[in-house]
């Protein structure tokens, strides 16, 4: 029996946050070529932005490609980006010691036909919305989310932890990172949400989904989540990616 070959909207907003005085986020999709992506950069001076900004244009550029070649975006050809991405970063901090120890999370989806497959590095994550119900897709790479995972911190104390904001794996830190990837089964209405951790650390999950339970315009859910979060406390930097798939 023939898959239906579903077609996907998108849309996307970035958003300083109430505390934070520049934006380390960065965002980057195109739906012609199946590639959605989101990052949060970190280090001194304006080494954060650099890295998220860097890392998002290597990825879009090295899909763009090797799918105009005639490939699909399938995994292989992302996480050939996601290394070059690596290398790009690194190389810069290597050459520039103002830059030095900068990185970023990556949190990605990619779509070839019905078939879509997420990635992450760091803390960003990805979600799928189907049917009212909200479900993470991505395992954070924190020191918390790690020990609640191995059941040594309940979610509470994770979320009360000094620590809460050391990652454990990071693009552009050190010369080879992997990426985690999972295949995702995509129906028609799926909403795939990508987002920093300063939309995480603002709203719960079910906050979420009850934002997103809605018709309305991907550019308008945007924006809720991210007014929604900035009332919560807007403590960090705050980016909110919307991807909706249609048969």
């Amino acid at each position: 029996m023939a898959t239906a070959v579903l077609h996907f909207l998108a849309a996307a907003v970035t958003d300083r946050g109430r505390k934070r005085p520049s934006n380390e986020d960065a965002f980057g999709y195109s739906i012609e070529d199946g590639i959605y992506l989101v990052c949060d950069g970190m280090g001194g001076a304006a080494a954060g932005e650099i890295a998220s900004s860097l890392a998002v244009d290597e990825v879009l550029t090295l899909v763009a490609q090797r799918v105009n070649g005639g490939a699909a975006a399938r995994p292989e050809i992302v996480e050939e980006a996601i290394v070059a991405a690596n290398e790009a970063i690194y190389s810069r901090a290597q050459r520039n010691q103002r830059l030095s120890g900068m990185g970023t999370t990556l949190a990605a989806l990619s779509v070839a036909e019905s078939q879509a497959w997420v990635f992450n590095i760091g803390d960003s994550r990805c979600y799928r919305l189907r049917n009212g119900r909200i479900e993470q897709l991505t395992l954070d790479h924190s020191l918390v989310e790690e020990q609640v995972r191995a059941g040594r911190m309940s979610p509470a104390e994770a979320r009360r932890s000094p620590l809460k904001n050391v990652i454990t794996r990071a693009l552009g830190t050190q010369a080879r990172v992997t990426a985690d990837v999972f295949p995702v089964e995509t129906v028609p209405g799926d909403l795939f949400l990508l987002c920093t951790d300063g939309l995480t650390r603002e709203l719960d999950d079910e906050a979420i989904a009850h934002l997103l339970d809605d018709e309305e315009p991907l550019d308008e859910l945007c924006a809720r989540l991210v007014e929604q979060a900035k009332k919560a406390g807007g403590h960090d930097n705050i980016t909110c990616l919307l991807v909706r798939a249609q048969g």
